[in-house]
């Protein structure tokens, strides 16, 4: 059997990490084990020091600052001596056969994923099996879910393959690095896994997710419900909010739309046109809320250089995008492609959503050019009207 280098970052994971590198000794095949340890204070350095694995590969970031998933998962992959790297996380524990059941799968550009089981900490979903096994470590019996995968478990839909990706996945390296690995953009971690399935997909990579292979997940210990973080099972670290909230916006500038998968988790991407939004009588609260969306915000008189200049003061510690670049003053020339007008003093709800849906809209009119109102919104749109969702593949 081919090896795999299972690359898992942690973080003040000790007891779950623990559990995850005896589950994947388990298995026949003694595959490698690439430990990232980013700036833990809980005896990780100690206790990886003690095993005198000639197969265990460790990266120590001292701290004490953390460099997170997105840096950690990155290095990982770059060390590993194998040619097939896993995604791996420290919550997360091996069932029986689970390599063989991913690698038969495997080809150049392809991603396998695991099958999660899972306690009932988020709701169930197609993709997913919730059956609990254990909240924390000393509530779980490992030879209790080997069993039940071995002799009581059966796929949920009758099928022993589907499309789709999400953690643990599976992948030549090369494939891997092919896309330049994790978009910076997203560290230390939150959205950055959905931004790098979006660039698999339109890279013309096949996500197979196998329901013969499958890991018990406890769910969420590296940021959300880290108790080192100030999380709990169940209960998100106000570290978890401050990112998830960032990187949010972060992946909506970068992709003109929220992150959109179908039932089993395949990504769905909709183009990425340049937009400009005209905004007239605009707010602190309508520039917050816009600006993510398009390209360009273009706002008019008023007391705009004070409440511009404040929202870029705020929010530019929170983006990796040039604030000034994107927000315009009214009589800027504007050279976007479609451009929206908005009257802050019209503006509903339900124009928020036409905004939110707007690249679905505009893909779905097939108008090369067009000038109409959709709701109090009016849109323009000129002769090219080009998508740039392909440019985005590839990160330096």
């Amino acid at each position: 059997m081919e090896k795999i280098t299972f690359v898992i970052p942690s973080r003040n994971n000790l007891e779950f990490l623990q559990l995850a590198y005896k589950s994947i000794r388990n298995l026949q095949t003694k595959h490698e084990i690439l430990v990232l340890n980013d700036a833990s204070t809980d005896g990780t350095q100690e206790w990886i020091n003690s095993l005198g694995d000639d197969d265990l590969i460790v990266y120590h970031n001292p701290g004490p600052k953390r460099i997170g998933i997105v840096g950690m998962f990155d290095k990982g992959i770059e060390m590993a001596r194998t040619d097939i790297i896993m995604a791996f996380h420290a919550d997360m524990v091996v069932a029986p056969n689970l390599d063989k059941h991913i690698l038969k799968h495997l080809k150049r550009g392809t991603v396998v994923s695991a099958t999660r089981v899972e306690p009932p900490l988020h709701p169930d979903g197609p993709e997913k099996m919730l059956v609990d096994f254990g909240i924390e470590v000393e509530d779980f019996n490992i030879d209790k879910f080997n069993n039940w995968v071995s002799n009581d478990y059966k796929p949920k839909h009758g099928k022993l393959v589907t499309e789709g990706i999400f953690a643990p996945w599976c992948m030549y390296k090369e494939d891997f690095l092919a896309v330049g690995g994790h978009d910076e953009l997203f560290a230390p971690q939150s959205k950055e896994d959905s931004d790098l399935f979006n660039r698999f997909v339109l890279n013309g990579y096949k996500v197979l997710q196998t329901w013969e292979g499958l890991v018990y997940h406890f769910t969420s210990r590296g940021s959300r419900f880290n108790k080192h973080a100030g999380g709990a099972a169940g209960q998100n670290s106000n570290e978890w909010i401050q990112t998830t909230t960032k990187n949010g916006r972060e992946f909506i500038r970068k992709w003109g739309h929220f992150i959109k998968h179908d039932p089993l988790m395949k990504p769905i991407i909709p183009p990425k046109y340049d937009i400009g939004f005209i905004v007239k009588n605009c707010t602190d609260q309508l520039l917050e809320a816009l600006e993510p969306w398009c390209s360009n915000i273009y706002v008019d008189e008023g007391n705009v250089l004070s409440m511009v200049d404040n929202y870029i003061t705020l929010e530019s510690p929170n983006t990796g995008f040039d604030l000034h670049e994107r927000i315009r003053p009214f009589d800027d020339e504007k050279n976007n492609e479609i451009l929206v007008t908005i009257n802050g003093n019209k503006f509903t709800q339900q124009d928020f959503q036409v905004i939110q849906q707007l690249p679905e809209i505009l893909k779905d009119s097939g108008e090369p050019a067009f000038h109409g109102e959709l709701g109090n919104l009016i849109v323009e749109i000129f002769e090219t009207m080009n998508t740039f969702e392909k440019e985005l593949i590839c990160v330096s």
